[in-house]
């Protein structure tokens, strides 16, 4: 089974056991660097991203049917590849965290927030 990578962090020593005990992946699939930098980097102002994924779209052509896809990202491109990805029979994922906030008020009265993502289990983009 192969994991198709949508998002634009490496996974975790944790995600990757997670995905190969719970999901039984055994092929990591990354974006191309410049498919990675496509995704990584959706400009704001597009009215519309159908064209501006499209080299995206045509790289998950080749996952096969039950492939899972991790897809993470801008709202709108996440929204359009999770479609893609059913039309596709490929099965849309993403990764749930708890998160832990660590605030420090300095010297200077300001504050200091730093924030951790602890990878918790992977999840199915459900229908409703």
């Amino acid at each position: 089974m192969n994991l198709y990578l949508l998002f634009s962090h490496s996974l975790t020593p944790e995600q990757i056991q997670d995905a190969q005990e719970n999901w039984q992946i055994k092929n990591f699939i990354a974006l191309p660097e410049e498919l990675q930098s496509t995704w990584s980097n959706v400009p704001p102002l597009l009215s519309s991203l159908k064209t501006y994924l499209k080299d995206i779209f045509l790289w998950l052509e080749q996952a096969q049917k039950a492939d899972k896809v991790l897809i993470q990202g801008d709202f709108g491109a996440t929204y359009l590849m999770i479609q893609f990805a059913r039309q596709r029979k490929l099965v849309p994922i993403y990764s749930t965290t708890t998160r832990k906030v660590i605030e420090t008020v300095l010297p200077d009265g300001s504050i200091h927030t730093e924030r951790l993502f602890v990878h918790q289990q992977f999840r199915i983009y459900e229908k409703i």
